[in-house]
């Protein structure tokens, strides 16, 4: 999918009122690796290699929502392909307190203020998700993407 980087709605007030409901979506630091890759290695295992690229940069390119000092959720950018959003997941039984929008909009404010006008949304799982909450629109032909020739797991 697309997003256009010059018409987002801020990330302000979903950020302020999940920080109202003990909730702090924000940047990872580099001294979290460990425990966000632990979290993405058991909730989310397909992506936690792009969860530790997205640690290589400086600032780390992934965001995070926490709750009671745990990781519920995580945002990446910049780490399949420069101008990319995701990997993104929160916990099945923290969605619908609007995490992964939250997560979802300062990754792509990160991505604009870097410069970009576009972001490109990749390996896009719910669709609707993403044109309700920045306006992103289907790449057609797209749908195998770049993940098509992904390596199987060791037996």
């Amino acid at each position: 999918m697309l997003a256009r980087l010059y018409d987002l709605p801020s990330s302000t007030e979903d950020v302020s009122r999940l920080a109202g409901d003990g909730v702090v979506c924000r940047r990872a630091e580099s001294y979290e690796r460990s425990v966000v890759a632990a979290f993405a290695r058991k909730h989310f295992p397909h992506w936690e290699d792009e969860v530790v690229a997205a640690f290589g940069a400086v600032p780390p390119t992934v965001f995070i929502a926490v709750e009671q000092r745990a990781v519920q959720g995580f945002a990446c950018y910049n780490v399949t392909r420069p101008d990319y959003f995701g990997p993104t997941g929160v916990l099945e039984s923290q969605r619908g307190r609007g995490i992964g929008r939250a997560l979802l909009l300062q990754c792509l404010e990160a991505l604009s203020a870097e410069g970009y006008a576009y972001a490109i949304i990749g390996g896009v799982g719910p669709a609707e998700f993403y044109e309700r909450a920045v306006g992103a629109t289907l790449i057609p032909g797209s749908e195998k993407g770049i993940y098509r020739n992904r390596l199987a797991p060791p037996e």
